[in-house]
């Protein structure tokens, strides 16, 4: 099982030798994935948790793959109904190309209303649009493999029933969001996935918490190690790492977080 780590390209602390920074780390502690978040016009809903300076994702990840070499990129999620399909695949193909086969294309249906109407696109429609644009996706992607790079994975993001439907209906990675593990255990049971990569909070702390609402990967080194544990169990293929807690004020004091991914790099590496 692969990790993956989700990084804030967003925040009053993230500038670009940060985000530089990140991705150093991130690669140079042997994480497999780095993957970073989307929004396109910061409206106030928005900006509670994900405020400017806000970089949007694919400009990100094209710079970052020129400053790493083996980590893989991808986003955690991209909101599908923001852009058109085509326009996705391509950018998407361009970048799968000039990073070497690294991308990986976490998606998902988005929910911030206002933003929605800001880019004049119909909120409540934003179902149907997210098949409508996955069907358009995968089917170019597909005919613009050029069979020189890996194939794009798709990982639909979301915990409804609904986004385990699309995964299911379009053969993608089901991509849940800060669960808890018996709900992922429960939904993992229940479904015939096609693959299974979560995204999993990453709060490490110095006593063990028994909340029986503890979110996976919420707890000490040794409680996060065996819910990574019983996540490859479980058939993932990859776990991705979310440090961020929703403070903005958290994004100036990345160094805390860095810590907390040595630590669980390097007991995952002697455990593992």
């Amino acid at each position: 099982m692969q990790l993956g780590v989700n990084v804030p390209n967003f925040g009053p602390g993230t500038d670009p030798g940060v985000l530089r920074e990140w991705a150093r780390i991130v690669e140079g502690l042997g994480f497999d994935l780095l993957m970073v978040s989307d929004h396109v016009v910061v409206t106030p809903d928005v900006a509670v948790r994900y405020p400017e300076p806000f970089y949007e994702p694919f400009t990100t990840l094209s710079w970052l793959a020129g400053t790493t070499t083996t980590v893989r990129l991808g986003t955690t999620v991209l909101v599908l109904p923001y852009r058109h399909p085509l326009l996705v695949a391509r950018m998407a193909t361009n970048l799968n190309q000039l990073s070497g086969g690294r991308l990986v294309l976490g998606v998902g249906v988005g929910g911030a209303r206002q933003e929605f109407e800001a880019l004049g696109v119909p909120f409540a429609a934003r179902g149907r649009l997210t098949d409508e644009y996955l069907g358009t996706l995968r089917k170019t992607l597909q005919e613009e493999a050029d069979g020189r790079t890996s194939p794009i994975p798709i990982w639909v993001g979301g915990n409804s029933e609904a986004a385990i439907r699309r995964a299911i209906r379009f053969d993608a990675a089901w991509h849940p969001l800060r669960a808890t593990l018996p709900e992922l255990r429960s939904a993992v049971t229940n479904h015939s996935l096609p693959a299974f990569a979560p995204r999993i909070v990453l709060r490490l702390t110095t006593t063990p918490v028994d909340d029986p609402d503890r979110p996976a990967g919420s707890g000490t080194i040794e409680q996060i190690l065996d819910d990574l544990n019983q996540l490859r169990l479980l058939g993932s293929g990859t776990v991705l790492l979310d440090p961020y807690h929703g403070d903005p004020e958290e994004t100036r004091r990345p160094s805390a977080v860095w810590q907390a991914l040595t630590a669980v790099a390097t007991h995952w590496r002697t455990t593992s």
